[in-house]
């Protein structure tokens, strides 16, 4: 099958190695300008050592592809679609692995309900150099909707060789949120207060956060449609690699504008409209907001 890869962060380089090395036709599609001096292999670091896998590149997705990956920040997606050329019955599936929620509607406007496959990545996944990544310590899970898995199967299995954990979800919006809770209290509170995970839950005022924003984000994500006990994703936070930082708290620490409205804003506008109080979700959101906007001291 022939892929394309929509992002050159770290969940599109790791997307982009695992086909590669299960001998699929890989593209990665670059920010304009970036191709000259961008790598014609992507390679990938994790515990178990490292290695190199050749790739196509390209500014434009100008030609058809069995499967268009989204793995921009969802701050890029308005100017990242501007390089998809193609018409959309040129495209097998795009499944969008972005943060948040409402960009499945945005998708599904412009290319179609069917073809968009909404999907979830949890991964600790770093680009530390034009086409070098590094993969954490924490195991990657890929939770795709069954309404792609007559497209997607064979594409699922050559991850799940590669050592990620993937399933097809019949509940769309339970797969979106089952992520949403756990990422968005675990990256605000690591962004506000510039702490590991580890940090944040050895500290008496920041764990208090910490739940507190769980314990929002599943209310809003019930009142929602797909439920979820707080207590139980409070034990998958104490589970997350204690030396882990958010993708957003590194946006933050490098003046890059983090994704506040992708993660916090679904839970705080979920808040408003079942009338469900988010002061925590509130707090920290205006924390990072702060943070993002104050000149960093050289």
């Amino acid at each position: 099958m022939r892929h394309a890869i929509l992002g050159a962060g770290g969940v599109g380089g790791l997307i982009g190695v695992a086909l590669a090395k299960a001998g699929e036709s890989v593209t990665m599609v670059l920010r304009p300008g970036t191709l000259k001096n961008y790598p014609s292999e992507l390679t990938l670091e994790n515990a178990v050592g490292q290695f190199s896998v050749p790739v196509e590149r390209a500014e434009t997705v100008a030609l058809s592809f069995d499967v268009l990956w989204l793995t921009v920040k969802a701050t890029h997606l308005d100017a990242a679609l501007r390089s998809v050329l193609v018409k959309p019955e040129q495209l097998g599936a795009i499944v969008p692995l972005l943060n948040g929620i409402d960009h499945v509607a945005l998708l599904r406007a412009k290319f179609g309900r069917d073809r968009v496959v909404p999907a979830a990545i949890r991964v600790e996944a770093e680009r530390v150099a034009p086409g070098k990544f590094l993969i954490g310590a924490m195991a990657t899970r890929l939770n795709v909707s069954a309404l792609g898995e007559s497209r997607l199967a064979s594409t699922l299995e050559q991850l799940r060789q590669f050592g990620i954990k993937c399933q097809f979800d019949a509940d769309e919006m339970k797969l979106l949120w089952s992520k949403l809770v756990i990422l968005g209290p675990l990256a605000l509170t690591t962004t506000a207060s510039s702490m590991t995970v580890g940090e944040i839950c050895a500290s008496t005022e920041w764990r208090r956060r910490l739940e507190g924003a769980v314990r929002e984000a599943c209310a809003v994500s019930t009142a929602s449609g797909p439920p979820f006990d707080a207590n139980e994703i409070i034990a998958i936070c104490d589970k997350v690699p204690p030396g882990s930082r958010s993708s957003m708290q590194k946006d933050v620490a490098a003046g890059n504008p983090p994704e506040l409205d992708a993660i916090a804003g679904p839970i705080l506008r979920g808040g408003k409209e079942h009338g469900l109080a988010t002061p925590f979700t509130q707090e920290l959101a205006e924390m990072v907001r702060r943070k993002s906007t104050t000149p960093s001291r050289a």
